[in-house]
C-alpha cells in the first residue's frame, strides 16, 4: 500500500494492536497509535515492551462503551484503574492473551492539539489492520513534549527524514505557545 506507513510489532503486541484497533473501529471512534507504535511506523522500530498508547476523540458515553465493549472483547478493565485514571482523561485497559498482559493507554482528545492531530491522521498499517497515525510533524511535536532522552534522540531522527516539514513542525509548536522549541528551517 503505498503512502502508508508500516508497523512492526512481536506477535503479542500486534494482537494488542489489532485488537484495540478493531474495538475502536466497532465504535467509529477516530483514533492514532503514537508513542512506540508511532515510532515503529515512522522510524523504524519494533513495538515488543511497554504499553500501547493511542488518542481517541470521543463523546463522554462512548468512554463507557469502550469500557464495556472491551471487557467483553477479551480485555481486562480494572474499574478501580478507570475511577483513578478519570481526571486525566485516559482509559487503561490491558490486552489478554495466553502470552500474558499489555497495557493500553486511550487518551481522549479534549484539546484542539489532540483532536486536529487525529483529524490529520495519515494511513498506517499493521498487517492487513489499518490504523490511523500521527502526521511526522505532529509525532515530533509528542516527542518535544515528552523531554526524555529518548524522545529527544527519535525527534531528532525524525527531523532529518526528507519528508519532515520543518515550516509545518514549528507553526504547531508556536501555535501551542512553545517556539522555543522550534527548529531552524
Amino acid at each position: 500500500m503505498p503512502g502508508v506507513q508500516t508497523v512492526r510489532a512481536s506477535a503479542r503486541y500486534g494482537r494488542a494492536i489489532d485488537a484495540v484497533s478493531d474495538l475502536l473501529a466497532r465504535l467509529r471512534i477516530a483514533s492514532i497509535f503514537v508513542g512506540s507504535v508511532a515510532r515503529s511506523a515512522w522510524l523504524g522500530s519494533r513495538v515488543e515492551q511497554g504499553s500501547v498508547d493511542l488518542i481517541a476523540v470521543m463523546k463522554p458515553e462512548q468512554k463507557n462503551q469502550v469500557v464495556m465493549m472491551g471487557s467483553n472483547r477479551g480485555f481486562r478493565v480494572d474499574r478501580e484503574e478507570i475511577e483513578r485514571s478519570e481526571e486525566l482523561d485516559l482509559i487503561p485497559i490491558h490486552f489478554v492473551d495466553a502470552e500474558g498482559e499489555v497495557r493500553i493507554h486511550i487518551l481522549l482528545a479534549t484539546n484542539a492539539l489532540y483532536g486536529r492531530m487525529v483529524a490529520a491522521a495519515v494511513p498506517g498499517a499493521h498487517g492487513e489492520q489499518a490504523i490511523g497515525l500521527p502526521a511526522l510533524e505532529d509525532l515530533a511535536v509528542l516527542l518535544a513534549v515528552a523531554d526524555d532522552a529518548q524522545s529527544v534522540h527519535d525527534r531528532e531522527m525524525l527531523i532529518r527524514l526528507p519528508e519532515f516539514n520543518r515550516r509545518a513542525h514549528n507553526q504547531r509548536l508556536i501555535s501551542i505557545g512553545l517556539p522555543q522549541l522550534a527548529v531552524a528551517e
